[in-house]
């Protein structure tokens, strides 16, 4: 028979810094799945299309790095374990779409983000908050996020110049991805939040788009 292990606040909060260094680091999180732009062919692009596209992947791994630390901030914070449980899983899984954009970014001959360590104490902070409030709260804060994620894929998608298939497998799949972890929070009981709410983090989203654009 198996049993569960039960960590302590310290062990927990290790965890936290681990998961933390493997997200900032460079290629240092291995992806459970492999990127769907494998199977795609390569395509010749302008140089302008080329920097356009690395700026648009360049926000999508910063929004995968928010994304951790969010889900990692929860699960410190909640309160009935299949709740922790369930953010760690979402972590694991986002854990792909975070090595698939660098990947795609250094096929590109560009970069991730130099602000990704200041996104990532701000994220996580606003994670352990919505946790201490409520489960409920914080369920409904992942639904809200990964709806205006795919609200941002959408647009990155109709921005992608028609021969990159690559970056656009890799997009299709993030939204799928994406929009599955917003109806499952949905599920579980998440809040819906009401449309100021939502309004207010779409306006955060876009700060972190323009600043991450190009550094």
């Amino acid at each position: 028979m198996t049993t569960q292990r039960h960590y302590s606040p310290i062990d927990r909060l290790l965890l936290q810094a681990d998961t933390a260094m493997r997200t900032l680091l460079p290629f240092s999180g291995a992806p459970y799945r492999p990127s769907p732009a494998i199977v795609q062919p390569d395509a010749q692009m302008s140089e302008t299309d080329t920097r356009h596209v690395a700026g648009l992947m360049r926000i999508n791994h910063t929004g995968e790095v928010c994304a951790q630390a969010l889900y990692q901030g929860q699960a410190l914070t909640a309160k009935l374990p299949q709740v922790r449980a369930a953010m760690e899983h979402a972590a694991e899984e986002e854990i792909d779409h975070l090595a698939w954009c660098e990947q795609r970014i250094r096929q590109l001959g560009s970069h991730p983000s130099v602000l990704n360590p200041l996104f990532y104490g701000l994220s996580f902070g606003i994670g352990a908050a919505a946790g201490l409030i409520s489960d409920k709260v914080s369920l409904g804060f992942v639904a809200a996020t990964e709806h205006q994620v795919c609200k941002h894929l959408d647009e990155h998608l109709e921005q992608l110049p028609a021969e990159d298939e690559k970056s656009r497998a890799i997009l299709e799949q993030m939204r799928t991805d994406e929009e599955h972890h917003a109806q499952s929070a949905l599920d579980a009981g998440g809040f819906r939040f009401p449309a100021p709410v939502r309004f207010g983090m779409s306006l955060l989203a876009k700060v972190m788009t323009k600043s991450t654009y190009r550094i």
